[in-house]
């Protein structure tokens, strides 16, 4: 975003009582966006088996504590109220198991087979499929199959406590019952095989599970379907000998499962033709169902936890859309910057360029100014020691600190002193045009100083008539602390390699506050500064390109401002320029239905312009958002990689800006720095500015602490800044 100028003065109806009934909420809000969205990342995180996951598998452990009518008996085990018994399935009926589930690709499939031949079946869905498809686990309901349980994310409960095996189980009966508003007595322990292979560790937790009202469910007949051996071997594996019954073991999850329903489609009509039953487990071992209804509190509880996780699936879906969004954008951007930045530093830097014939006569410098005393006497001192002839009009806008009385204690040649009640700054540019002798008029903010070639640099784009403004080279003055060396690269690379782009584009967004110039003519077209926004200088520079005038960046008419120095400074500027963007976004938003050059703004400078410095800017987090999400419980060797990448591109064209800009290359060294905290900063700004604007409140303007410290490069400080700087007290 481009620098701009500072405005003073609260709004209408502005009061300190709503103010600090307001704020609060305001600084309130984007923390809990945040916060929500880290909650998000979570819940997803946690229903996809990336936090709390135990993948872990107990090896093959003795048998001589488990009962051996256990180990000789059926796949059904029952150990509830102390009971020690199995049960098998009688002959000619198969009750088909399915594990993993539901998976929204081949669980489909598998009941549509089911459903085409009439059978039933068993599914042992875990928590976090249940809870990411409802729908699926609703239609096993519905067309009556039975579910049972197989934990919430799958680890070998022979590993867990007891604590940890009751979490297994009421998360996964939480998720059944939001899915589908019933509760199983069916369970099946995960990696579990035939009965015969129970041990001394799988034991007991099959008595604990009994403990809790649970039938353990195994099975004797294994498809061995994961192996994908082929729809024939399945086939084979799954057929019992002899007529017998079995419960069979395949899955409808985990993996490409299409053998899995070949085979079933051909497996289910073969074996019924030979008088087997497909029935679910309740219905072969002629039980009492295994569903029980839930309703009440109990349902509602499960009901909010679906609703919470498929939220977070939506959510998560959005923000990875919107990183694949902020990652074509930054890519794209660096290249537009990159390429279009060469082409104009190539064109501008020509031995024979010139915009037109030199600009020699005169040119008025307006300098509002509110409560300037620390900065006005070296901004005038800067303009004085101009090579270019100037006149020097400062508008004092009220101030209560004797900055017009500096100005004029000067005694200056060619320096006059304009007085006003407070207005705002543009009633006081506004002020300064009317009172200005020239054609070409130079704007600049109270705290900036010029060298001696930069209003003749500013001014000679005017060589071409068709310009209407230029916009000059804002630089940080005070870029020694950490912050001001993080705003001295934003301005180097953010503000004037984007200006070049937008230079050879056609369709400059700001002339900064601290050093522009205009056409008076130009101004007068479109009626003068406007106060309709709080980025005047945005407004005007667009209503310019919509009244058919060419706005160009001249590099070399470069300028030293002091920036914030404190977090809470640096906050209330980039809160006003961002919220004066989004205004003035919004009034000149009928130029993309235009016709002529400000449908031809509308169409290419609005979009880009939105895109770059609001859409990127609030997306820009998600890169570090699922940076640190990726290196707790994602790739982390590939997110790291990922996000390194993003940041050497970003180096490459910092140090392409600081080498056409011809800054000291030291200061990058805090670039990443800047990249993981003050893009964070930027976007709470930015997302305060939305809430603010989508909530209709008004931001007043906000005069910053300046401490006068700021001069050109080369310059010799006054006697009295001398002075100002020994007394003056540290910033904090």
């Amino acid at each position: 975003m481009a620098p701009r100028t500072r405005r003073h003065g609260a709004a209408p109806g502005a009061r300190g009582g709503s103010r600090r009934r307001r704020l609060p909420l305001r600084l309130l809000l984007p923390v809990l966006v945040l916060v929500a969205l880290m909650a998000m990342l979570m819940l997803r995180g946690y229903v996809h088996s990336e936090i709390l996951a135990d993948h872990r598998v107990q090896p093959p452990a003795a048998t001589d504590q488990v009962p051996q009518k256990i180990l000789e008996g059926g796949p059904v085990i029952d150990t509830r109220a102390g009971r020690t018994e199995s049960m098998s399935v009688p002959d000619h009926k198969l009750v088909l198991t399915f594990d993993d589930g539901p998976d929204p690709v081949w669980t489909p499939k598998v009941l549509d087979v089911l459903k085409e031949h009439h059978a039933h079946a068993v599914f042992f869905v875990t928590g976090t499929m249940a809870s990411r498809y409802p729908d699926l686990v609703q239609r096993m309901v519905d067309e009556g199959h039975e579910v049972g349980l197989h934990t919430f994310n799958h680890p070998d409960l022979s590993y867990q406590s007891t604590s940890r095996i009751d979490w297994e189980l009421s998360q996964n009966q939480l998720a059944l019952t939001g899915a589908a508003g019933i509760r199983t007595s069916l369970f099946r322990p995960p990696y579990s095989s035939f009965a015969d292979a129970m041990d001394n560790k799988s034991w007991p937790v099959t008595e604990y599970i009994g403990s809790r009202g649970y039938l353990t469910v195994v099975n004797n007949t294994d498809s061995e379907d994961w192996k994908r051996p082929g729809a024939d071997e399945i086939i084979r594996r799954a057929t019992p000998h002899g007529g017998k019954g079995a419960i069979v073991l395949m899955h409808d999850s985990g993996g490409d499962r299409h053998q899995t329903v070949q085979a079933l489609d051909r497996f289910l009509p073969g074996l019924q033709e030979q008088g087997y039953e497909f029935d679910n487990l309740s219905e072969a071992l002629d039980l009492p169902s295994a569903h029980s209804e839930v309703t009440g509190a109990g349902l509602w509880k499960a009901k909010a936890w679906v609703f919470l996780v498929q939220a977070s699936e939506k959510v998560t879906d959005a923000l990875v859309v919107g990183l694949a969004v902020i990652g074509t954008l930054v890519i794209g951007r660096f290249g537009l910057m990159l390429l279009l930045s060469f082409a104009h530093a190539r064109k501008v830097r020509r031995r024979n360029f010139a915009w037109g014939p030199p600009v020699t006569r005169p040119v008025s410098v307006l300098v509002p100014a509110y409560n300037e005393a620390k900065c006005i006497e070296n901004t005038v001192r800067s303009l004085m020691a101009s090579d270019h002839p100037v006149e020097i009009i400062v508008v004092d806008d009220g101030s209560t600190d004797g900055t017009a009385r500096i100005v004029e204690a000067m005694g200056l040649p060619g320096v006059r002193v304009i007085r006003q009640l407070n207005a705002g700054k543009p009633a006081a540019l506004n002020r300064g045009l009317a009172n200005a002798s020239h054609d070409i008029v130079v704007m600049m903010d109270g705290d900036t100083v010029f060298e001696p070639s930069t209003v003749r640099e500013l001014v000679q784009p005017f060589g071409d008539p068709k310009v209407g403004a230029v916009a000059g080279n804002a630089k940080v003055g005070n870029k020694d602390s950490l912050i001001g060396a993080w705003q001295h690269i934003e301005y180097v690379m953010g503000f004037n390699l984007d200006r070049r782009m937008y230079d050879v584009l056609g369709c400059m967004p700001t002339i900064p506050g601290a050093v522009g110039a205009f056409r008076r003519s130009a101004l007068a077209r479109i009626g003068g500064m406007s106060d309709d926004t709080l980025a005047e200088d945005t407004d005007v520079t667009m209503a310019l390109h919509r009244d058919g005038w060419k706005v160009v960046y001249a590099e070399d008419a470069r300028a030293w401002t002091e920036a914030p120095e404190t977090v809470q400074q640096l906050w209330s500027q980039r809160y006003r320029w961002s919220y004066g963007t989004m205004q003035a976004i919004w009034k000149h938003r009928r130029a993309v239905v235009d016709r002529g050059p400000s449908g031809r703004f509308g169409r290419v400078g609005l979009p880009f312009v939105s895109l770059f410095m609001v859409v990127a800017p609030l997306l820009a987090p998600l890169i570090d958002i699922f940076l640190l999400y990726g290196i707790v419980f994602g790739p982390t060797e590939k997110t790291i990689g990922a996000w390194l990448g993003v940041l050497v591109l970003q180096a490459v064209c910092a140090a392409y800006a600081f080498r056409l800009d011809r800054e000291r290359m030291t200061h990058l060294i805090s670039l990443p720095l800047q990249q993981i905290l003050y893009r964070q900063l930027m976007y709470v700004v930015l997302l305060q500015s939305w809430i603010t604007a989508l909530t209709g409140g008004r931001l007043r303007w906000q005069k910053l602490r300046r401490t006068g410290a700021v001069e050109a490069p080369g310059g010799i400080p006054t006697q009295r800044q001398r002075v100002m700087n020994e007394q003056q007290e540290p910033v904090r």
